[in-house]
């Protein structure tokens, strides 16, 4: 089961592996500029291109914090709301994406996003690393029964389990670490022996660092069938990620080293990037193998994925319910929440205390069943 994911009429293996340009909300909104990221993504050599489908109230609460941006600091949930497309837009990128010979991708963040793409006919799912907790969503794409690739970036391997043995249909398990840019001695490369091992899936690597070449071809040697790393015109644009970004030039460079790689043994390449990069830089890359959250991502762990937040400000004796609560990155000055596998238990108790708008529901604030 572990050999290969397939998607449609694609089988993607070791020697075959897929190449993933995230484009994500590069695109800033602007259509013409989303045609011209999967153009270059095309001409790179890319396999895949991908789209994030964001609705802000989906992802975050508006009290969450600020993101420093050229012109200044920005509301998170501002920024997020302004990346908001009609369903029009996905449709034509998914035109573009798949005339040019690509598979067609886009990230989920709740049940309205992922029903979107659901009406698109989209032919794989992707769950992105800090929704790897929002249950509710992993059931839905689940219900899908179309091949899904889940990133697990700041997650422990109870995590993973927990959510893996919700999706029966054929999973690709990237490995990745939430820090931006992550630092290519985090990527602990032989893991990924380790993961398909366990829980019997492909498994591949979502890459954050810098350089264009050294994660993804020690990836394809350390059994890696798929590497996702985000694409730009620029690294000077606007877009969220666009500074930790490939610009088309380097993104082909990376293509032609994964091809590179999946054609040689697998200690040929070991041995040409420790003769590139230093043996040392290599082994730190490859690490130990064991499952830890990486050094650059474990303060963002439950604060980067999923609790359980208050939507509005919920007075002492009200009864948690549906339209109160919600499953919420914690993100920058709220607190954590209780985790998402709790909240059907939680609904229907009574709230022992006041909780004010957008912070995360504590075990103190549960009272008795109403």
């Amino acid at each position: 089961m572990n050999n290969s994911f397939p998607v449609g009429d694609r089988i993607f293996d070791q020697a075959h592996p897929l190449v993933i340009a995230e484009i994500g909300t590069s695109h800033g909104g602007d259509l013409a500029k989303a045609l011209e990221l999967i153009d270059a993504a095309a001409e790179t050599g890319a396999g895949c291109a991908k789209f994030q489908c964001v609705f802000a109230d989906e992802i975050v609460h508006p009290n969450t914090g600020s993101v420093p941006l050229p012109g200044g600091p920005v509301r998170i949930y501002d920024r997020f709301k302004a990346l908001e497309l009609d369903e029009s837009f996905y449709v034509t990128v998914k035109e573009k994406v798949e005339a040019r010979g690509m598979l067609f991708l886009c990230t989920p963040f709740g049940l309205k996003s992922a029903r979107l793409l659901r009406r698109l006919g989209v032919k794989a799912m992707k769950v992105a690393s800090p929704e790897l907790n929002h249950l509710p969503l992993i059931d839905e794409l689940a219900s899908y029964a179309l091949p899904t690739l889940v990133s697990s970036g700041v997650s422990t391997l109870a995590d993973i389990e927990r959510s893996l043995n919700r999706l029966a249909c054929p999973v690709l398990l990237l490995h990745c670490v939430t820090a931006y840019p992550a630092p290519a001695e985090d990527y602990n490369l032989r893991l990924l022996h380790g993961l398909s091992a366990v829980f019997g899936r492909p498994t591949g690597v979502s890459d954050h660092s810098m350089d264009p070449v050294l994660v993804p071809s020690l990836a394809i040697a350390s059994g890696a069938m798929a590497v996702e790393k985000h694409i730009c015109l620029s690294r000077n644009d606007p877009g969220l990620d666009d500074p930790i970004a490939l610009p088309p030039a380097d993104f082909a460079a990376m293509v032609k080293a994964i091809k590179e790689a999946a054609e040689l043994p697998a200690m040929a390449t070991i041995a040409a990037m420790s003769e590139r990069f230093g043996g040392e830089t290599v082994e730190a890359v490859l690490g130990d193998g064991v499952k830890r959250l990486a050094r650059s991502e474990a303060a963002n762990y439950f604060r980067t994925n999923r609790s359980i937040h208050a939507l509005r400000t919920i007075k002492k004796g009200e009864v948690f319910a549906a339209d109160n609560l919600a499953l919420l990155r914690t993100e920058k000055v709220l607190r954590p929440g209780l985790d998402p596998a709790l909240l059907p238990t939680i609904i229907g108790r009574v709230a022992r205390r006041r909780i004010p708008s957008g912070e995360g529901i504590e075990m103190e604030d549960i009272g008795d069943l109403a």
